[in-house]
């Protein structure tokens, strides 16, 4: 998909601050925490970091996803600057989750597999937090609904998939994103793969050892570019291509020619001018895989130019992983500058390239977001500060 979609607000906390601008500054400086787990417990005898939202209040009628959520949207919305007339527009949501809304609910399966007959309370409420559906149903949305589940790719393809929609006249406005809470499943599940670091992540590392998960959400409102015209608004930036791809190598592995994550690449260019590609925002999990067909992609298909990956501050944030990479993305094309990438201290040869090891000054006003999920999906956003072809 090609064409310039204004972005005209931007929301998001994660393990790395509590909104847009403090995640950033915290980035450039450097800063990460990774730490134990504090909302739950586990019986592995090993502690593995995780990037948690610290200070969310919560009021227990909706899952911890669905507040974190709610949190970036309005930070969306008033940074686009809207407000009470979004009533009576097209408003459509769309965002992405993997495991966010459907895993607090160990209680209940403990004693429904006990022969017991357990209250339906958070059946209930695992109802009331599907992502799409609880902001539209608190904003009072009544265009598009859709919650996207494709795994580690969810935000990225909610944010394709919501650009669409304004190409093709739906809606006014969109909020397209992703949300994810950690929870005591998705941090056993991902540790039983044996792709969970001992320490902070190191991608692209030489010596990583796999992913720190982490939470989180991010929103960006898209909005149609007759309709920010008429309100003498300004787009914040673009989004300017899509492309997703699936290479259905292997349930949980990327193909290892990356054939599947080019294909995504080439779409999301397509129709753009060639060159002046600022950076790569990658997925970079810090996994052995990942990092070496990511890596060995971008030497070959846009050599030289710079790449990081922001998960060395947030962890991974799975379905919301490429909704918060995205607004990263854009706030640093506009600041001009992107961090080091964290936990990059020696070169992997057999990578073929290497992200920045400090913070660096940029030379464009087109990037790259990129994420690669299980199931061998693959999906790429191309953002950039000025409306092209």
């Amino acid at each position: 998909m090609t064409g310039a979609v204004p972005i005209s607000g931007l929301g998001c906390i994660c393990g790395a601050g509590g909104d847009l601008e403090a995640c950033v500054d915290s980035m450039l400086l450097g800063g990460r925490a990774p730490a134990p787990p504090r909302r739950f417990a586990s019986s592995h005898p090993l502690v593995y970091p995780v990037f948690e939202v610290a200070g969310l209040a919560e009021t227990g009628a909706i899952l911890r996803t669905g507040t974190l959520l709610l949190q970036a949207a309005r930070a969306a919305l008033d940074d686009a600057g809207l407000g009470p007339e979004l009533a009576a527009l097209r408003v459509g949501a769309c965002i992405g989750t993997t495991v966010g809304s459907a895993l607090n609910d160990e209680g209940f399966c403990r004693e429904w597999r006990a022969g017991a007959r357990p209250s339906m309370a958070p059946m209930e409420r695992i109802l009331r937090s599907n992502p799409a559906a609880l902001l539209a149903r608190t904003f009072g949305f009544s265009g598009p609904c859709q919650t996207v589940v494709n795994a580690c790719s969810s935000g990225t393809d909610a944010v394709g998939l919501g650009a669409s929609w304004i190409r093709a006249g739906l809606c006014d406005l969109v909020l397209a994103g992703g949300a994810d809470e950690l929870s005591r499943i998705t941090y056993n599940g991902f540790i039983s793969m044996r792709i969970c670091a001992p320490g902070a992540c190191r991608p692209f590392d030489r010596e990583r050892q796999g992913l720190n998960l982490g939470e989180g959400a991010a929103v960006l409102v898209l909005e149609d570019p007759e309709r920010l015209r008429r309100r003498r608004a300004r787009a914040r930036a673009f989004v300017l291509g899509y492309g997703a791809s699936c290479d259905a190598h292997h349930p949980t592995a990327p193909s290892p020619d990356g054939a599947g994550l080019e294909r995504a690449l080439g779409e999301a260019l397509a129709g753009l001018p060639e060159g002046g590609i600022a950076f790569v925002n990658a997925h970079g999990t810090a996994t052995p895989d990942n990092d070496r067909v990511e890596a060995q992609v971008l030497a070959r298909t846009l050599p030289g130019v710079p790449f990081l990956s922001t998960k060395g501050y947030t962890g991974h944030a799975l379905g919301a992983a490429g909704a918060i990479e995205a607004a990263f993305t854009v706030a640093c094309l506009e600041r001009g500058r992107v961090p080091a990438s964290a936990g990059f201290a020696s070169a992997d040869a057999e990578l073929g390239a290497q992200p920045v090891r400090v913070a660096t000054a940029l030379r464009g006003s087109l990037a790259l977001s990129q994420s690669l999920a299980f199931g061998g999906n693959n999906a790429v956003l191309a953002l950039g500060l000025e409306a092209r072809p």
